[in-house]
C-alpha cells in the first residue's frame, strides 16, 4: 500500500508518526494546509531535509545533503524571480515578495523532490533546466487560478490569500539589498579554519577570475554560489577546455552566463550542440560560438526552431542558415515577432535585399529601428541620397547602419566632401564608412594627391599597401 502513496501521503503518514493526527490536507495545486501552526514547522524541516523512497514495500526516508537543499532553494528562487518579471514585476518587487516567502519557497522545493524523486534515490543532483521545467508550469497553473493574487499566495502560503490586500508595484527608493545575494556572495567569501576558501571558489581563481568578479558573478545568480565544484562546475569548463577553448576566456565565458555549470553535459549541453550541428553549426568553430554567445546552449528546441523557420522564409539556404548561427548565434536572443519581422520588414521597404543582409551582417537586425535604424537612414536622406540608393548601400555593405553616426557617419562624410568625388561614389563603395578615418581613409587620400593621379574609392582603401603603391605607379 505505501507503494501507491502519493508524495502528498508520504507528509501526510509523517504527520501522523510526528503525533500531529488532527491534521487535514487542501489540494489546491498541491498546497498542503495543516490545522496546527507547529505542524507546518515540522513538515517543513523534514520535506527540506528528506526524500520519500518505497524499498522493499517500506517507506524509507534517505537525507538530502543540506548544501544541495541550499542550491536548490536559491535554483527556486531565480525561477520565481524571473517568473515575476515576465509578469511585469521589477527586480526589486519580485526580490521583496520572495523575501517574504521562505515557506513558498520550501514547498517548491518539496514539489520537485516529488516530481524527481528516483534522481534523488541514486544521489544524483538536478540541472537548472530541470529545475526550471519542474516549477514553471506550476507557477502558470497558480497565475490561471489566482491571477494578480499570485503574489499574496506565496506570501501568505500555506494559508490562504488575503483577498482585499493590493499588490504593490512600486518598491521603495532606498531598499536593502536582496538577502539572498547577500548570503551567496557570504558564501563566497566564507574560509575553513585553516584560513581556505571554498575548493570552487579556488578552482575559479586558479582559472585566473578574480575574487571580485566571483562575487559580481554571484550577486547577478546567487545559485552559482551553491554549485559544487566536482559535479557542476569542473566538468562543464573541462568539457569548454576539449573544445578549444582557451583557458583565458573561460572567466569571461563563465562571467556572461554562470548557468551554464547548472545545465547536465549528457542530457542538454551535447544534445543541445548536436541539435545545432544539425541545424548547420560549423562544429569547428563551438569555441567560438561559445565565447561570442555561451547563453546560446540554455536555450530550448523550440526557441532555435522558430528563429530557424524565420530564416528559411527569409529565403536563406540551409548552408547560410548555418553560416549565420555560427557568425552570430545572438541571433537566436531576438525575438522573431518583436525583433526580426519587423526589422526585415523595415529593410524590404527601403528596397535592401533582406536575405542576403542577414547573411552578411545578422548583427544588425538586433538594432533598434527607432533608436538606430531610422536615424541613419535620415542621415542619407538628408544628404541626398533616394531610399533606393540607400537600399543599395546597404544591401552592398550590411555593417552601414551598426556605425555611430556622432563617431563615424558625420566625420567621415564630412571629409569625403572634401576628396573631390561624386556622392554617387559611396553608393558603389559604402564599405567607406568600415575603414579608420585617421589610419586609412585621410593617408592614402594623401597619397593619391601627392601622385596627381585619380583611383577609384574602391582602389584607394581596399588594396593591399603593395598593390596600392603599384596602383599609384601605373597611374
Amino acid at each position: 500500500m505505501i507503494k501507491s502513496l502519493s508524495f502528498k501521503s508520504h507528509l501526510l503518514v509523517m504527520l501522523g508518526n510526528f503525533g500531529f493526527q488532527n491534521s487535514r490536507r487542501a489540494t489546491s495545486h498541491g498546497f498542503l494546509f495543516c490545522l496546527k501552526d507547529q505542524t507546518i514547522t515540522k513538515v517543513k524541516k523534514d520535506a527540506r531535509l528528506r526524500v520519500a523512497s518505497e524499498l522493499d514495500g517500506s517507506l524509507s526516508l534517505r537525507v538530502v545533503p543540506p548544501t544541495l537543499i541550499a542550491a536548490e532553494k536559491e535554483e527556486a528562487k531565480a525561477v520565481l524571480t524571473l517568473f515575476f518579471k515576465k509578469q511585469g514585476l521589477s527586480n526589486a518587487v519580485a526580490a521583496r515578495i520572495i523575501n517574504k516567502s521562505d515557506l513558498f519557497i520550501d514547498h517548491l522545493v518539496s514539489r520537485l523532490h516529488s516530481v524527481h524523486k528516483s534522481r534523488y534515490l541514486v544521489g544524483r543532483e538536478l540541472t537548472t533546466l530541470e529545475i526550471r521545467d519542474a516549477l514553471i508550469p506550476y507557477l502558470e497553473s497558480l497565475l490561471e487560478e489566482h491571477g494578480s493574487m499570485l503574489a499574496d499566495v506565496v506570501e501568505n502560503f500555506p494559508h490562504p490569500p488575503i483577498k482585499d490586500k493590493p499588490i504593490t508595484l512600486v518598491s521603495p527608493p532606498d531598499s536593502a539589498p536582496d538577502s539572498k545575494q547577500v548570503k551567496a556572495v557570504s558564501r563566497i567569501t566564507e574560509t575553513s579554519p585553516a584560513g581556505m576558501l571554498r575548493p570552487q571558489v579556488v578552482y575559479l581563481m586558479e582559472l585566473g577570475m578574480d575574487l571580485e568578479k566571483i562575487k559580481l558573478i554571484t550577486r547577478r545568480f546567487p545559485a552559482f554560489a551553491y554549485y559544487s565544484l566536482e559535479g557542476k562546475i569542473k566538468p562543464v569548463v573541462e568539457f569548454l577546455l576539449e573544445l578549444g577553448v582557451p583557458k583565458s576566456d573561460i572567466p569571461i565565458i563563465l562571467g556572461k552566463r554562470p548557468q551554464l555549470c547548472g545545465i547536465s553535459l549528457s542530457e542538454n549541453l551535447i544534445p543541445t550542440m548536436t541539435f545545432l550541428e544539425d541545424l548547420g553549426v560549423d562544429k569547428k568553430q563551438w569555441a567560438k560560438v561559445i565565447y561570442r554567445f555561451p547563453a546560446l546552449l540554455t536555450y530550448s528546441r523550440q526557441k532555435f526552431k522558430t528563429t530557424v523557420d524565420f530564416l528559411y522564409e527569409m529565403g536563406l539556404s540551409s548552408e547560410n542558415v548555418g553560416k549565420v548561427l555560427t557568425r552570430c548565434p545572438t541571433i537566436i536572443s531576438y525575438s522573431v515577432e518583436d525583433k526580426l519581422r519587423p526589422t526585415a520588414k523595415y529593410f524590404r521597404s527601403l528596397g535592401a535585399d533582406v536575405s542576403l543582409l542577414l547573411l552578411r551582417c545578422p548583427q544588425t537586425f538586433g538594432l533598434s529601428i527607432e533608436a538606430n535604424l531610422k536615424p541613419v537612414t535620415q542621415f542619407f536622406i538628408e544628404r541626398g541620397y533616394t531610399l533606393e540608393e540607400i537600399g543599395t548601400m546597404i544591401s552592398r555593405y550590411g555593417a552601414l547602419y551598426t556605425f555611430s553616426l556622432a563617431d563615424n557617419l558625420i566625420p567621415k562624410w564630412d571629409f569625403f566632401l572634401t576628396m573631390d568625388y561624386s556622392k554617387s561614389e559611396l553608393v558603389k563603395f559604402p564599405q567607406y564608412f568600415g575603414y579608420s578615418l585617421e589610419e586609412r581613409i585621410k593617408p592614402r587620400i594623401a597619397l593619391v594627391k601627392k601622385a596627381g593621379v585619380r583611383l577609384l574609392l574602391n582602389q584607394i582603401l581596399s588594396l593591399s599597401s603593395r598593390n596600392f603603391e603599384n596602383a599609384l605607379k601605373r597611374k
